[in-house]
Protein backbone atom coordinates (compact mmCIF):
# COMPACT_ATOMS: atom_id res chain seq x y z
CA UNK A 1 0.00 0.00 0.00
CA UNK A 2 1.46 3.34 -1.12
CA UNK A 3 0.11 6.31 0.79
CA UNK A 4 1.00 9.71 -0.72
CA UNK A 5 1.32 12.85 1.37
CA UNK A 6 -1.37 14.60 -0.64
CA UNK A 7 -3.95 13.77 -3.28
CA UNK A 8 -6.01 16.62 -4.77
CA UNK A 9 -9.78 16.24 -4.35
CA UNK A 10 -12.07 16.67 -7.35
CA UNK A 11 -15.77 17.36 -6.89
CA UNK A 12 -16.71 16.16 -10.39
CA UNK A 13 -17.87 19.47 -11.87
CA UNK A 14 -14.48 21.11 -12.46
CA UNK A 15 -14.23 20.15 -16.14
CA UNK A 16 -17.90 20.94 -16.77
CA UNK A 17 -17.58 24.46 -15.39
CA UNK A 18 -14.30 25.00 -17.25
CA UNK A 19 -15.92 23.86 -20.52
CA UNK A 20 -18.79 26.29 -19.83
CA UNK A 21 -16.39 29.23 -19.67
CA UNK A 22 -14.69 28.11 -22.89
CA UNK A 23 -17.94 27.63 -24.80
CA UNK A 24 -19.20 31.00 -23.57
CA UNK A 25 -16.01 32.64 -24.81
CA UNK A 26 -15.38 34.19 -21.39
CA UNK A 27 -12.04 32.84 -20.18
CA UNK A 28 -10.34 36.08 -19.09
CA UNK A 29 -10.48 37.10 -15.44
CA UNK A 30 -13.30 38.82 -13.55
CA UNK A 31 -16.20 37.20 -15.35
CA UNK A 32 -19.11 35.03 -14.20
CA UNK A 33 -17.29 32.40 -12.14
CA UNK A 34 -14.98 34.95 -10.55
CA UNK A 35 -18.06 36.86 -9.38
CA UNK A 36 -19.59 33.62 -8.07
CA UNK A 37 -16.43 32.93 -6.05
CA UNK A 38 -16.38 36.47 -4.67
CA UNK A 39 -20.03 36.22 -3.68
CA UNK A 40 -19.44 32.87 -1.98
CA UNK A 41 -16.76 34.25 0.34
CA UNK A 42 -18.59 37.48 1.04
CA UNK A 43 -21.85 35.67 1.83
CA UNK A 44 -20.41 32.79 3.86
CA UNK A 45 -17.82 34.70 5.88
CA UNK A 46 -19.18 38.25 5.64
CA UNK A 47 -15.91 39.54 4.22
CA UNK A 48 -16.06 43.18 3.15
CA UNK A 49 -14.36 42.78 -0.25
CA UNK A 50 -12.70 39.80 -1.93
CA UNK A 51 -10.53 39.59 -5.03
CA UNK A 52 -9.60 36.27 -6.67
CA UNK A 53 -5.88 36.21 -7.54
CA UNK A 54 -3.49 33.86 -9.30
CA UNK A 55 -1.90 32.89 -5.97
CA UNK A 56 -1.72 33.72 -2.29
CA UNK A 57 1.70 35.18 -3.13
CA UNK A 58 0.00 37.70 -5.42
CA UNK A 59 -2.52 38.54 -2.70
CA UNK A 60 0.38 39.24 -0.30
CA UNK A 61 2.10 41.39 -2.91
CA UNK A 62 -1.12 43.36 -3.35
CA UNK A 63 -1.20 43.85 0.42
CA UNK A 64 2.28 45.37 0.32
CA UNK A 65 1.21 47.75 -2.47
CA UNK A 66 -1.97 48.75 -0.64
CA UNK A 67 -0.05 49.59 2.54
CA UNK A 68 2.46 51.57 0.45
CA UNK A 69 5.41 49.65 1.83
CA UNK A 70 8.62 51.46 0.88
CA UNK A 71 12.38 51.09 1.39
CA UNK A 72 13.14 51.76 5.04
CA UNK A 73 9.85 50.40 6.33
CA UNK A 74 9.96 47.42 8.69
CA UNK A 75 7.51 44.52 8.62
CA UNK A 76 7.31 41.96 11.43
CA UNK A 77 6.64 38.35 10.37
CA UNK A 78 7.23 34.90 11.89
CA UNK A 79 10.41 33.17 10.77
CA UNK A 80 8.55 29.86 10.58
CA UNK A 81 6.58 30.46 7.39
CA UNK A 82 6.77 30.12 3.63
CA UNK A 83 9.06 32.46 1.71
CA UNK A 84 6.12 34.26 0.04
CA UNK A 85 5.18 35.83 3.38
CA UNK A 86 8.51 37.67 3.39
CA UNK A 87 9.08 38.10 -0.35
CA UNK A 88 5.98 40.24 -0.83
CA UNK A 89 7.48 42.94 1.38
CA UNK A 90 11.12 42.45 0.40
CA UNK A 91 10.08 43.26 -3.17
CA UNK A 92 8.91 46.69 -1.96
CA UNK A 93 12.23 47.32 -0.19
CA UNK A 94 11.09 46.62 3.35
CA UNK A 95 13.31 45.29 6.11
CA UNK A 96 11.94 42.01 7.47
CA UNK A 97 11.98 41.65 11.25
CA UNK A 98 11.55 38.02 12.25
CA UNK A 99 9.62 36.87 15.31
CA UNK A 100 9.74 33.54 17.12
CA UNK A 101 7.03 30.90 17.47
CA UNK A 102 5.39 29.76 20.68
CA UNK A 103 6.98 26.86 22.53
CA UNK A 104 3.98 24.62 21.81
CA UNK A 105 2.66 26.20 18.61
CA UNK A 106 4.35 27.25 15.33
CA UNK A 107 2.35 30.50 15.24
CA UNK A 108 3.95 33.87 15.97
CA UNK A 109 4.46 34.41 19.71
CA UNK A 110 2.43 37.58 20.22
CA UNK A 111 4.12 38.26 23.57
CA UNK A 112 7.39 38.85 21.71
CA UNK A 113 6.10 41.25 19.06
CA UNK A 114 6.19 44.53 20.97
CA UNK A 115 9.93 44.43 21.62
CA UNK A 116 10.52 44.19 17.85
CA UNK A 117 8.67 47.43 17.06
CA UNK A 118 10.61 50.56 16.10
CA UNK A 119 9.57 53.92 14.64
CA UNK A 120 10.07 52.33 11.21
CA UNK A 121 7.62 49.46 11.75
CA UNK A 122 4.71 49.61 9.31
CA UNK A 123 2.92 46.27 9.63
CA UNK A 124 2.62 42.95 11.43
CA UNK A 125 1.99 39.85 9.32
CA UNK A 126 0.56 36.88 11.19
CA UNK A 127 0.47 33.37 9.71
CA UNK A 128 -2.28 31.04 10.92
CA UNK A 129 -0.19 27.89 10.68
CA UNK A 130 -2.12 24.68 9.93
CA UNK A 131 -5.33 26.71 10.01
CA UNK A 132 -4.97 27.41 13.74
CA UNK A 133 -5.54 31.02 14.73
CA UNK A 134 -2.89 33.30 16.14
CA UNK A 135 -3.82 35.24 19.29
CA UNK A 136 -5.54 38.03 17.41
CA UNK A 137 -6.72 40.04 20.41
CA UNK A 138 -3.13 40.53 21.52
CA UNK A 139 -1.97 41.34 17.99
CA UNK A 140 -4.83 43.79 17.44
CA UNK A 141 -4.04 45.56 20.72
CA UNK A 142 -0.39 45.98 19.74
CA UNK A 143 -1.32 47.21 16.27
CA UNK A 144 -3.76 49.75 17.69
CA UNK A 145 -1.22 51.00 20.24
CA UNK A 146 1.46 51.62 17.61
CA UNK A 147 -0.84 52.44 14.65
CA UNK A 148 0.31 49.46 12.58
CA UNK A 149 -1.39 47.51 9.81
CA UNK A 150 -2.18 43.81 10.26
CA UNK A 151 -2.05 41.30 7.41
CA UNK A 152 -3.38 37.79 8.00
CA UNK A 153 -1.55 35.20 5.94
CA UNK A 154 -4.42 32.73 6.04
CA UNK A 155 -3.05 30.56 3.21
CA UNK A 156 -3.84 27.42 5.23
CA UNK A 157 -6.79 28.77 7.20
CA UNK A 158 -9.90 28.63 5.04
CA UNK A 159 -13.04 28.01 7.14
CA UNK A 160 -11.14 28.32 10.41
CA UNK A 161 -11.97 30.69 13.24
CA UNK A 162 -10.73 32.86 16.08
CA UNK A 163 -13.43 33.15 18.74
CA UNK A 164 -16.06 32.50 16.05
CA UNK A 165 -14.57 35.16 13.75
CA UNK A 166 -13.44 33.76 10.37
CA UNK A 167 -9.70 33.95 9.85
CA UNK A 168 -8.70 36.33 7.07
CA UNK A 169 -11.47 38.71 8.13
CA UNK A 170 -9.91 40.14 11.29
CA UNK A 171 -6.84 42.13 10.19
CA UNK A 172 -6.79 45.01 7.71
CA UNK A 173 -6.06 42.52 4.92
CA UNK A 174 -6.24 38.74 4.61
CA UNK A 175 -4.85 36.30 2.04
CA UNK A 176 -5.79 32.72 1.13
CA UNK A 177 -4.25 30.00 -1.04
CA UNK A 178 -5.96 27.50 -3.34
CA UNK A 179 -2.78 25.60 -4.20
CA UNK A 180 -3.35 21.90 -4.84
CA UNK A 181 -2.11 21.04 -1.33
CA UNK A 182 -4.84 23.13 0.34
CA UNK A 183 -8.35 22.15 1.45
CA UNK A 184 -10.06 23.97 -1.43
CA UNK A 185 -8.02 24.05 -4.63
CA UNK A 186 -7.74 25.16 -8.24
CA UNK A 187 -4.15 24.08 -8.89
CA UNK A 188 -2.79 27.56 -8.21
CA UNK A 189 -4.88 30.45 -6.98
CA UNK A 190 -5.43 32.84 -4.11
CA UNK A 191 -7.75 35.41 -2.59
CA UNK A 192 -7.23 38.87 -1.16
CA UNK A 193 -9.68 39.90 1.55
CA UNK A 194 -9.96 43.64 2.07
CA UNK A 195 -11.36 44.41 5.51
CA UNK A 196 -10.18 48.01 5.85
CA UNK A 197 -12.50 50.31 3.92
CA UNK A 198 -9.72 52.72 2.92
CA UNK A 199 -8.22 49.97 0.74
CA UNK A 200 -11.40 48.81 -1.02
CA UNK A 201 -11.38 50.91 -4.21
CA UNK A 202 -7.61 50.94 -4.63
CA UNK A 203 -7.38 47.15 -4.22
CA UNK A 204 -9.59 46.64 -7.25
CA UNK A 205 -7.46 49.07 -9.29
CA UNK A 206 -4.19 47.37 -8.33
CA UNK A 207 -5.80 44.00 -9.14
CA UNK A 208 -6.70 45.26 -12.63
CA UNK A 209 -3.18 46.36 -13.65
CA UNK A 210 -3.55 49.83 -12.18
CA UNK A 211 -6.68 50.67 -14.19
CA UNK A 212 -10.27 51.42 -13.26
CA UNK A 213 -11.46 48.76 -15.70
CA UNK A 214 -13.72 47.03 -13.16
CA UNK A 215 -15.53 50.31 -12.43
CA UNK A 216 -15.96 50.83 -16.18
CA UNK A 217 -17.66 47.46 -16.66
CA UNK A 218 -20.01 48.27 -13.77
CA UNK A 219 -20.96 51.49 -15.60
CA UNK A 220 -19.47 53.74 -12.90
CA UNK A 221 -17.17 55.56 -15.37
CA UNK A 222 -17.58 56.13 -19.11
CA UNK A 223 -14.04 55.00 -19.96
CA UNK A 224 -11.15 53.41 -18.16
CA UNK A 225 -7.45 54.13 -18.07
CA UNK A 226 -4.25 53.97 -16.05
CA UNK A 227 -4.88 55.54 -12.63
CA UNK A 228 -2.42 53.83 -10.23
CA UNK A 229 0.31 51.23 -10.02
CA UNK A 230 -0.76 47.62 -10.30
CA UNK A 231 -0.23 44.35 -12.10
CA UNK A 232 -2.15 41.46 -13.61
CA UNK A 233 -3.08 39.94 -10.29
CA UNK A 234 -6.53 38.66 -11.28
CA UNK A 235 -6.79 34.98 -12.19
CA UNK A 236 -8.36 33.56 -15.34
CA UNK A 237 -11.97 32.46 -15.47
CA UNK A 238 -10.76 28.90 -16.02
CA UNK A 239 -9.24 28.86 -12.53
CA UNK A 240 -12.34 30.51 -11.08
CA UNK A 241 -14.54 27.82 -12.66
CA UNK A 242 -12.40 25.09 -11.12
CA UNK A 243 -12.49 26.84 -7.75
CA UNK A 244 -16.25 27.30 -7.75
CA UNK A 245 -16.75 23.57 -8.33
CA UNK A 246 -14.76 23.04 -5.14
CA UNK A 247 -16.53 25.73 -3.12
CA UNK A 248 -19.88 24.07 -3.77
CA UNK A 249 -18.54 21.06 -1.82
CA UNK A 250 -16.75 22.95 0.95
CA UNK A 251 -18.88 21.59 3.78
CA UNK A 252 -18.39 17.99 2.65
CA UNK A 253 -14.64 18.47 2.18
CA UNK A 254 -14.21 20.16 5.54
CA UNK A 255 -16.22 17.56 7.42
CA UNK A 256 -14.08 14.71 6.11
CA UNK A 257 -10.75 16.47 6.58
CA UNK A 258 -11.59 17.38 10.17
CA UNK A 259 -12.58 13.76 10.84
CA UNK A 260 -9.18 12.59 9.59
CA UNK A 261 -7.43 15.21 11.73
CA UNK A 262 -9.32 14.06 14.83
CA UNK A 263 -8.58 10.39 14.09
CA UNK A 264 -4.86 11.20 14.06
CA UNK A 265 -5.09 13.15 17.28
CA UNK A 266 -7.05 10.46 19.15
CA UNK A 267 -4.95 7.61 17.72
CA UNK A 268 -1.57 9.17 18.53
CA UNK A 269 -2.50 10.63 21.91
CA UNK A 270 -0.90 7.76 23.89
CA UNK A 271 2.48 8.57 22.29
CA UNK A 272 2.06 12.22 23.28
CA UNK A 273 1.04 11.27 26.81
CA UNK A 274 4.28 9.28 27.15
CA UNK A 275 6.18 12.30 25.69
CA UNK A 276 7.52 10.35 22.73
CA UNK A 277 6.01 12.96 20.41
CA UNK A 278 4.05 16.19 20.73
CA UNK A 279 0.70 16.74 19.06
CA UNK A 280 -0.73 20.01 17.69
CA UNK A 281 -1.80 22.47 20.37
CA UNK A 282 -5.16 24.11 19.68
CA UNK A 283 -5.62 27.16 21.94
CA UNK A 284 -9.10 27.66 23.43
CA UNK A 285 -9.67 30.66 21.16
CA UNK A 286 -8.95 28.68 17.96
CA UNK A 287 -10.46 25.95 15.82
CA UNK A 288 -8.84 23.41 13.50
CA UNK A 289 -9.91 23.19 9.87
CA UNK A 290 -8.37 19.86 8.89
CA UNK A 291 -5.71 21.46 6.73
CA UNK A 292 -2.75 19.47 7.98
CA UNK A 293 -1.80 17.21 10.85
CA UNK A 294 1.69 17.24 12.26
CA UNK A 295 3.61 15.66 15.06
CA UNK A 296 6.71 17.12 16.67
CA UNK A 297 9.58 14.71 17.19
CA UNK A 298 12.22 15.12 19.88
CA UNK A 299 15.14 15.77 17.53
CA UNK A 300 16.10 16.26 13.90
CA UNK A 301 17.79 12.85 13.89
CA UNK A 302 14.66 11.16 15.19
CA UNK A 303 12.49 12.88 12.59
CA UNK A 304 14.84 11.85 9.78
CA UNK A 305 14.74 8.24 10.95
CA UNK A 306 10.95 8.30 11.21
CA UNK A 307 10.60 9.75 7.69
CA UNK A 308 12.76 6.91 6.34
CA UNK A 309 10.95 4.31 8.43
CA UNK A 310 7.57 5.40 7.05
CA UNK A 311 8.90 5.80 3.49
CA UNK A 312 10.19 2.22 3.57
CA UNK A 313 6.61 1.18 4.37
CA UNK A 314 5.09 3.19 1.54
CA UNK A 315 4.02 6.19 3.62
CA UNK A 316 5.08 9.66 2.50
CA UNK A 317 5.36 11.99 5.48
CA UNK A 318 7.23 15.28 5.02
CA UNK A 319 8.79 18.07 7.06
CA UNK A 320 7.82 21.68 6.46
CA UNK A 321 9.37 25.14 6.65
CA UNK A 322 12.97 26.01 7.33
CA UNK A 323 13.63 29.07 9.48
CA UNK A 324 13.69 32.03 7.09
CA UNK A 325 16.14 33.99 9.22
CA UNK A 326 18.65 31.17 8.62
CA UNK A 327 17.98 30.87 4.89
CA UNK A 328 20.77 31.32 2.37
CA UNK A 329 19.15 34.55 1.16
CA UNK A 330 18.74 36.13 4.61
CA UNK A 331 21.34 34.66 6.95
CA UNK A 332 23.90 37.41 6.32
CA UNK A 333 21.26 40.08 6.91
CA UNK A 334 19.87 38.77 10.17
CA UNK A 335 20.99 40.68 13.26
CA UNK A 336 18.22 39.76 15.70
CA UNK A 337 18.09 37.37 18.63
CA UNK A 338 18.05 33.59 18.40
CA UNK A 339 14.62 32.15 17.56
CA UNK A 340 14.79 28.74 19.22
CA UNK A 341 11.15 27.76 18.95
CA UNK A 342 10.85 28.24 15.20
CA UNK A 343 14.20 26.45 14.77
CA UNK A 344 12.85 23.52 16.78
CA UNK A 345 9.76 23.25 14.58
CA UNK A 346 11.95 23.50 11.49
CA UNK A 347 14.02 20.55 12.75
CA UNK A 348 11.37 18.42 14.42
CA UNK A 349 7.92 18.97 12.87
CA UNK A 350 6.62 16.19 10.61
CA UNK A 351 3.45 16.38 8.52
CA UNK A 352 1.42 13.22 8.03
CA UNK A 353 -0.67 12.35 4.95
CA UNK A 354 -4.03 14.13 5.03
CA UNK A 355 -6.39 14.31 2.07
CA UNK A 356 -10.11 13.78 1.46
CA UNK A 357 -9.77 10.27 0.04
CA UNK A 358 -7.46 8.94 2.76
CA UNK A 359 -9.25 5.82 3.96
CA UNK A 360 -9.66 4.81 7.58
CA UNK A 361 -7.68 1.66 6.80
CA UNK A 362 -4.75 3.63 5.40
CA UNK A 363 -4.83 6.04 8.31
CA UNK A 364 -4.79 3.22 10.84
CA UNK A 365 -1.74 1.79 9.07
CA UNK A 366 0.05 5.15 9.39
CA UNK A 367 -0.78 5.35 13.09
CA UNK A 368 0.25 1.72 13.68
CA UNK A 369 3.58 2.20 11.89
CA UNK A 370 4.35 5.29 13.98
CA UNK A 371 3.65 3.26 17.12
CA UNK A 372 5.96 0.51 15.83
CA UNK A 373 8.73 3.05 15.27
CA UNK A 374 8.48 4.29 18.85
CA UNK A 375 7.96 0.87 20.41
CA UNK A 376 11.54 0.51 21.66
CA UNK A 377 12.37 4.22 22.03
Amino acid sequence: MKIPFNKPYLSGKELYYISTTIHNGRTAGNNDFTKKCHAFFQDKFQFNKTLFTTSCTDALEMSALLMKIQPGDEVIIPSYTFVSTANAFVLRGAKIVFADSYVNNPNIDSSGIEKLITHKTKAIVVVHYAGVACNMDEVLAIAEKYKLFIVEDAAQAIDSYYKEKPLGGIGDLGTFSFHETKNIICGEGGLLVVNEQQFTKRAEIIWEKGTNRAAFFRGEVNKYGWVDIGSSFLASEILAAFLYAQLEHMEEIQTRRKEIWQNYYDGLLPLATSEKIALPHIPEYASQNGHLFYITCNSLEERSLLIKYLRDRGIYAVFHYLSLHKSKFFENQYTGEALPNCDRFADNLLRLPLFYELTNEAQQKIIADIFDFYKDR
